[in-house]
């Protein structure tokens, strides 16, 4: 009776084989056309975006100096840990929906409600922020031909961004056409990005000095320089030291922020449903491609530190923060500037497709388990969720177009950071609730390793400011609220169950 109590309730868990033959229902099936390569060019396309031509060079001059390119490496293996969890559930249950589908596998019911609405905040917000980002390049891009075109103007209170509007219209079009179309289109865009990276290092070599890699991890500032306080690491605060710049707490430190810049390959999961072989192409193209980005973050931090001294990309007494365009600037290369920012807009648009695409597909399981209208999981004879796709894009371009976004950017990290968390702690769960389920790729060291992951998620969700965590909070409310209106009362799942169905 106590079984059946909790399997009626919030807590009642949809079975993995329940999940996997959702997925072949005629009105809402997914087609199959992604492979390995398709999944690794989603994880390159949204990870490596203008975060590359910009955040090397402000952690190296403000935090870590010379080794901000071991910081890297640092948040890569941390990145990592949660990389390992995915790649193992999203091969034991290659079904839409990454975390939110997991999430009703292990937890139940609320907690894939909850982690679904926290994945919304993710992608959808993710996508206006780096969409508002793209038409500042844009203009960018537009002075540097010496044209001066604003991607934007006022209308009182509100800004008309009309650049931002136009991209995500052209990318919810491509993404109604199909996910291979978009794929492909995505290939092209990132190998062009790629290309201008690989451009900026094989340069940048040229001008490279040995000496201004001496001191790799310089001293710890001291004085104004050393930030102490409630602007330090909380590390660097138990430990002693006056700050967090610089030294050894300042590697650590810039190891925290430059994580962020490796946010976006949990997307890749969300497409499982579209893979062709999923238990042997999700974990290649998870991993695949955070090792790609790594490689490529590594290379560039390497290559900036070694052009100029650290001193030189100190943020600037008005508040302008160095880029890579700085150093070549600083020497003279201007052409580099016209490239760079060619390259960033470049990026941002793979990564404000692919973002989309998570969304909609987060939204597309969610809807065709009842806990959001239905209709929104219907796809037509391409095989892709268009109305979906189209309340999405609608959404975003309304952001986009007129609101600051800027602000929310740290509610994608804590979004993201939070869906890690749970996916981490759901692989030891599974492992002790399912150990029947054939598995194709197992995380090593269970429970270590996800263990280690939830750990570096948590640390880094607390280094975020409190006005983050009030938004966040007061998000997740706004979800419970919905979900105890809605979502429980139109629930496949608690049909099922009221019919004596299994979950």
């Amino acid at each position: 009776m106590a079984v059946r109590d909790r399997q009626s309730g919030i807590m009642r868990r949809k079975s993995v084989e329940q999940s996997i033959a959702d997925t072949d229902e005629p009105d809402t099936k997914l087609r199959k056309d992604l492979g390995t390569w398709d999944l690794i060019v989603f994880g390159v396309a949204v990870v490596v975006g203008a975060g590359i031509f910009t955040l090397a060079a402000s952690t190296a001059g403000d935090v870590a100096g010379p080794s901000v390119s071991l910081a890297f490496v640092l948040a890569a293996v941390a990145c990592g840990l949660a990389a390992l969890c995915y790649a193992e559930f999203a091969s034991t249950v290659p079904v839409a929906g990454s975390a939110y589908t997991f999430s009703y596998a292990t937890f139940g019911e609320f907690v894939a409600w909850i982690i679904g609405w926290d994945l919304v905040l993710e992608f959808a917000v993710g996508s206006a922020v780096v969409s508002k980002g793209w038409s500042e390049y844009l203009a960018t891009v537009f002075g540097q031909f010496g044209l001066d075109v604003p991607t934007s103007f006022s209308l009182g209170w509100l800004t008309f961004d009309w650049a931002a509007l136009l991209l995500v219209a052209g990318l919810a079009t491509l993404l109604v056409l199909g996910t291979k179309l978009s794929s492909r289109v995505s290939l092209v865009f990132t190998t062009i990005k790629v290309l201008i990276v690989l451009l900026v290092i094989v340069v940048g070599l040229m001008y490279v000095n040995p000496a201004n890699y001496s001191p790799f991890v310089p001293p710890p500032a001291e004085g104004g320089e050393a930030e102490g306080g409630v602007t330090q690491s909380l590390l660097s605060l138990f430990g002693g030291e006056g700050g967090s710049v610089y030294g050894i707490y300042g590697l650590l430190a810039a190891a925290s922020l430059v994580f962020f810049a490796f946010i976006g390959f949990d997307v890749v999961a969300t497409t499982a449903e579209e893979t062709k072989e999923p238990q042997k192409a999700l974990p290649r193209g998870i991993l695949g491609s955070l090792v790609i980005v790594t490689v490529l973050y590594v290379g560039v931090s390497l290559v900036l530190t070694g052009m100029v001294p650290y001193t030189e990309l100190q943020t600037a007494d008005d508040g302008t923060r160095a880029t890579l365009a700085t150093a070549f600037a600083s020497l003279g290369v201007n052409w580099a500037a016209t490239v760079i920012a060619i390259g960033a807009l470049v990026g941002l648009t793979t990564v404000v497709m692919v973002l989309m695409l998570g969304q909609i597909r987060v939204l597309f399981a969610m809807s065709r388990d009842g806990l959001l209208p239905r209709a929104l999981s219907h796809t037509g004879e391409r095989g892709t969720p268009a109305r979906a796709t189209l309340l999405v894009g609608v959404v975003v371009a309304a952001v986009a177009t007129f609101f600051p976004a800027g602000d929310l950017e740290q509610m994608v990290n804590i979004g993201t950071l939070f869906a890690f968390v749970l996916v981490s702690v759901g692989v030891v769960v599974l492992r002790r609730t399912r150990p029947d389920l054939p598995r194709s790729f197992r995380t090593p060291l269970v429970p270590l390793v996800p263990i280690l992951a939830v750990l570096a998620c948590l640390w880094l969700m607390l280094n975020l400011s409190v006005e983050t965590w009030l938004r966040f909070i007061v998000w997740m409310v706004v979800g419970v609220v919905v979900y105890v209106v809605y979502g429980r009362h139109h629930s496949r799942l608690a049909e099922r169950i009221g019919r004596g169905e299994r979950g």
